[in-house]
């Protein structure tokens, strides 16, 4: 009787594998002699299994939410006591831990890891998988000490198991959470420890390249943090060199360890995440075009991949990747980080309708996902901001940097808006605001470690003498700017602080000197190009010509000025008629649906100072 009992599960199994795998999957007939087995009471290993195998399909290929979890916590009650079935117990574990946190039950999914990491100290590939996931939990949390701590109990566990490769993977992981975090001082011995590891590694040659990539990635993240982008080079192109290795390499891992079987992310969404580096570090150096033709190659690439639609196994996917079903999540992410930078080099290319129609872009992503809005929602008000300055909106401008601050708790974005505001309040004259921001903003006590967010707030400092004609106290915040920026290569205060010297000089009947910060600054926005400053710079020209008594070049000088003065109020125009400007009005809540859709007097300059802040 029980060896015919045993058959018709058997069968009912063999079945439901059958109809799983069939083209296109009878997932209905799957389930249904899935959950005929129970009816044959099987042996408690064959109920977990099928219990696991319910769950596991009733999330993939259905709706059903609620009875895939109850599946999982049946797997996961019955796994626990059985001995020698690891991959059950530990599947069922990790996947209903997983799908908590997702329904935002986190305080029910930390018991379950704690447990099976518990139960799982013999079983080197799972201890460190359910390690990094309980890590990555408690990061989510923004609980980044014991999230430090977990990972610093995996690399000692995964040296005592011989799991080399792993062993840096979690250096690395916990060299990330510092960053994340913020401590710039406890980063780099980590990254130091994991450098001298990867260059004694004697394991496969596509592991160690593999692992460089993971840690140039963190170099580059830490100088762009630290606003150092002359320094970051070196690493920058390590890292373009290393991604260019691994992509012409078999993703293969054969490691000595069964506990060496992780990856940080595949391969394809390294090469979409140096671009974005590459992007964000053109971006910060004012380097535009480059900008522009990385963010084009990485969002083409992004496209490929969405339409390919392969799937990110979880076993191989450890804390410092977002743990995701399919390839889509993470790539919306950068996408709409490619989106962000873009945004900023069309402002300052004077690129304003191009500029909109990506904010609505990057609205549109965060639309189709409300955890995106959650993360992105400062940065898309910022941006807004940024935009409604450049049209002239101070009000908005105003509304749209306040409500980034409302929303957002990162030390550089809260910097970064509030330079910002600065400016919008020293262009409506409104001192008072100003002043009540003003130790906010004082690159003497500033909350950001950046070099290239200090430098801005000197300019900020300079911009407000200026208008006060204060022109000795300006000369010397600018002169500050200008030394920090020509250390880092930020090219954007450079030549913003070198025009606003040239008016000062002007202003105080010091052409010589005027023409002389005028000219360079004038090169420089050329090459960057920065349309703003050049039409600054080419209205200071003009008046110095007229000084000098050289008509022509007044004449060429005024003829540049009136080209890019045309550029600007057509684009402006343009922009203002589009529904998507309607944007800048969206403070709070969800964002509103928008119908698809296919002049400033600059003579002074002052108006140009508005763009300064988006490097």
């Amino acid at each position: 009787m029980a060896s015919s009992q045993d058959a018709w599960y058997l069968s009912l199994l063999g079945l439901a594998e059958y109809f799983r795998t069939s083209s296109p999957p009878m997932i209905k007939h799957c389930i249904q002699c899935l959950q005929a087995v129970f009816n044959f009471k099987p042996p408690q290993r064959v109920e977990a299994r099928t219990h696991l195998q319910l769950g596991n399909i009733l999330l993939t290929h259905t709706k059903n939410i609620d009875l895939a979890k109850n599946h999982l916590e049946q797997a996961w009650m019955l796994s626990q006591s059985i001995s020698s079935f690891d991959d059950v117990k530990f599947e069922a574990a990790s996947i209903l831990a997983d799908l908590l946190e997702q329904q935002n039950q986190i305080a029910a999914s930390k018991p379950i890891l704690r447990k099976a990491i518990e139960l799982s100290q013999h079983n080197v590939y799972w201890h460190c998988r359910l390690i990094f996931q309980l890590a990555q939990i408690h990061a989510i949390e923004k609980d980044y000490t014991l999230a430090s701590s977990l990972l610093g109990v995996g690399v000692d566990y995964a040296h005592l198991s011989n799991a080399y490769y792993t062993r840096i993977l979690f250096v690395l992981s916990k060299g990330m959470l510092l960053l994340i975090d913020k401590k710039h001082q406890e980063v780099q011995p980590v990254l130091t420890q994991a450098g001298h590891l990867i260059e004694t590694w004697t394991g496969a040659a596509y592991q160690r390249e593999y692992l460089k990539v993971y840690f140039l990635v963190l170099q580059v993240c830490h100088y762009l943090m630290a606003g150092q982008v002359k320094g970051v080079k070196p690493y920058l192109k390590q890292l373009q060199q290393s991604i260019q290795a691994i992509m012409q390499t078999e993703d293969v891992f054969t490691g000595l360890s069964q506990g060496d079987m992780f990856l940080w992310m595949p391969k394809e969404h390294l090469y979409v995440l140096v671009y974005l580096l590459t992007v964000m570090h053109s971006m910060q150096a004012g380097y535009m075009e480059k900008a522009q033709k990385y963010t084009d190659k990485a969002l083409m690439h992004i496209e490929k991949l969405k339409s390919r639609n392969f799937y990110i196994l979880l076993i191989s996917t450890p804390l410092s990747c977002v743990i995701v079903l399919d390839n889509k999540p993470i790539l919306s992410v950068f996408q709409l980080m490619l989106l962000e930078h873009i945004i900023m080099c069309r402002l300052v290319m004077g690129n304003k309708t191009q500029a909109l129609q990506e904010i609505s872009s990057a609205a549109s992503l965060c639309r189709q996902n409300s955890k995106l809005l959650e993360t992105h929602g400062a940065q898309l008000h910022t941006l807004l901001g940024l935009y409604s300055m450049s049209m002239d909106c101070m009000e908005e401008a105003k509304n749209q940097f306040l409500a980034a601050l409302n929303t957002s708790h990162e030390r550089e974005l809260w910097t970064f808006a509030n330079l910002n505001l600065a400016i919008v309040y020293l262009r409506g004259k409104r001192e008072i605001e100003f002043n009540a921001l003003f130790d906010r903003i004082n690159p003497e006590n500033l909350p950001s470690q950046s070099h290239s967010l200090k430098a801005a707030a000197y300019y900020v400092q300079g911009l407000q003498a200026f208008f006060q004609t204060r022109y000795n106290e300006a000369k010397r915040y600018l002169r500050e700017t200008l030394k920090m920026a020509n250390a880092e290569d930020l090219n954007r205060l450079t030549s913003g602080s070198l025009v606003l010297l040239g008016h000062i000089f002007l202003s105080l009947g010091n052409s010589r000197e005027s023409m002389n910060m005028v000219t360079p600054a004038m090169q420089l926005a050329s090459k960057i190009p920065d349309v703003h400053v050049q039409i600054w710079a080419s209205a200071i020209l003009k008046d110095l010509h007229r000084i000098c008594g050289d008509s022509a070049r007044e004449n060429e000088a005024y003829q540049r000025h009136v080209t890019f003065s045309q550029m600007l109020m057509q684009d402006h125009f343009q922009a203002s008629q589009m529904p998507e400007h309607s944007l800048i009005r969206w403070t709070q809540g969800n964002l509103p649906e928008l119908p698809s859709s296919v002049a400033t007097n600059t003579s002074s300059g002052l108006a140009a100072a508005m763009g300064l802040m988006r490097s």
